[in-house]
């Protein structure tokens, strides 16, 4: 099966014009306005933990309340604008014809970013479902809901009016984010309400448990990983003109990571009250979620064969190389974490905080930085401001992203270790919980320098991406790249 025309290293024709540029200029001002609010109060976060007056004694700046927050913000804020951006761009071209209908595209701009004001709003006000990833209340939740149906309806409306047969793999993992967010969603978020701002779930017990990580697993998987790996396929063969390696094996991948990933969710559950057959299962489907992944990765990496050249002059290519680097780590990973031997160590401890951030850091937000980068001169026809700045941007977050899990690495074996740590007497050895936090402050503090970096790298992008909009390119530093 051969690539498609479209992210050929030859493509004959201009699909711009079944793109509805002015809303894919609103989801990236959106993603980068979101990602720096986001990764901000993450840097408060990780503040707060090292040193702890920065909750400043008040109710609704305390960890508790901002962590749901930064979680929401870069996952569903930066990340969901960021991947509608790409689909909103992608989608038309591929399927030469535009989305069903532009009303449609705006009403699911303008009500996303309404529900992330409301998220926004009443998370640090302690009004919360108190899942995670699943955090708004019912009525936002149902807001979701209708925003989503209205995304869906316009992308499968677009589909059915296209005017190619062949669907390029990315719009496939496209189509896996729509359908299985709609009903992972929708699924974990059953509940009967009480007041408008509180409800309770129809699961009990281990059964809301089991529900919640199917979603919270799955969420990960098919908003962190499937719709950034379609575009991938899409834009990483764009930027470095060149065909997808290996289409077949990015539909090989597509079909065995779709099967195995929803499958993988009781991992989380490991040494609970979960029936011990169905912890095994997640297990065993987690560890075999090594193969498509790397597959996935190594047609990213070698898709850049001919290209490793520009890895010295061009920051797009930097980014997705880091990014597909970073996947492939992140995939390989979290399998090994789910491994009863393993997770008995790293369960609960500052390891797991270091894995999410390897694969929302160093994945889903260096690909953002490439899709960014690739698009704003393109969108405002201009040349990207300075690649000097794009290049000091990747080295912040390159290297602000490796302090981070490197510190949370050496934090969570720490803290595992210290937690089963035992003397001759059978007696925890430090059973007093301070014992252990005492040893971690420099880790946290290490991930809080890492954590500016990678926040100061975004400010000094968001910077270059303003003045390459405002059409004001530097003459020491403007990119040659400009709309293909």
């Amino acid at each position: 099966m051969s690539t498609l025309t479209e992210t050929s290293s030859a493509t004959a024709t201009d699909n711009s014009t079944y793109v509805d540029e002015a809303v894919v200029k609103k989801f990236i001002i959106a993603t980068v306005v979101w990602g720096a609010v986001g990764m901000l109060v993450g840097v408060i976060l990780a503040l707060q933990l090292a040193w702890w007056p920065a909750n400043l004694n008040l109710p609704f700046t305390t960890f508790g309340r901002l962590r749901p927050l930064h979680t929401n913000a870069v996952i569903f804020a930066f990340t969901g604008n960021f991947i509608f951006a790409g689909v909103y761009y992608s989608l038309p071209r591929l399927l030469k014809a535009p989305m069903l209908s532009k009303a449609i595209s705006n009403f699911h701009f303008w009500g996303w970013q309404a529900i992330i004001v409301s998220a926004a709003i009443t998370l640090p006000l302690g009004l919360t479902q108190g899942k995670e990833y699943a955090e708004l209340i019912w009525p936002i939740d149902l807001a979701i809901a209708v925003v989503w149906v209205a995304f869906a309806i316009n992308f499968f409306g677009a589909i059915a009016k296209r005017k190619v047969k062949h669907l390029y793999v990315a719009i496939w993992f496209y189509m896996s984010m729509v359908i299985t967010i709609a009903v992972l969603h929708i699924f974990n978020s059953l509940a009967l309400p009480a007041t408008l701002t509180r409800s309770y779930p129809i699961y009990a017990g281990m059964t809301d448990a089991l529900v919640q990580w199917w979603y919270g697993h799955n969420a990960v998987g098919f908003l962190l990983t499937t719709p950034i790996l379609g575009l991938m396929y899409y834009f990483l063969p764009k930027s470095v003109n060149r065909p997808v390696y290996s289409y077949r094996l990015s539909i090989i991948h597509f079909w065995a990571l779709v099967f195995i990933y929803i499958w993988a969710g009781p991992h989380h559950l490991l040494y609970s009250g979960l029936p011990d057959w169905a912890q095994t299962l997640g297990m065993v489907f987690s560890v075999a979620l090594i193969a498509p992944s790397w597959g996935g990765m190594l047609n990213g990496l070698l898709t850049l064969r001919g290209a490793w050249d520009r890895l010295r002059t061009d920051p797009i290519v930097k980014f997705w190389a880091v990014a597909v680097s970073f996947y492939g780590m992140s995939t390989f990973e979290g399998p090994m974490m789910s491994i009863r031997a393993v997770n008995s160590l790293s369960h609960y401890t500052d390891w797991t905080i270091g894995h999410v951030h390897s694969g929302a850091l160093g994945w889903v937000g260096m690909a953002a930085f490439a899709m960014l980068y690739y698009l704003v001169p393109r969108l405002w026809k201009s040349k990207l401001h300075s690649e000097s700045l794009a290049t000091t941007h990747f080295w912040l977050a390159t290297i602000g992203i490796v302090l981070y899990i490197v510190s949370m690495w050496a934090s969570g074996i720490t803290q595992g270790l210290m937690w089963r740590a035992v003397d001759d007497a059978g007696q925890l050895q430090y059973g007093n919980f301070m014992d252990t936090v005492l040893q971690l402050m420099p880790f946290y503090w290490i991930r809080l320098i890492g954590g500016l970096m990678y926040l100061s790298g975004t400010l000094l992008m968001a910077w270059n991406l303003f003045k390459t909009a405002t059409g004001a390119p530097s003459s020491a530093g403007a990119s040659s790249a400009t709309a293909k």
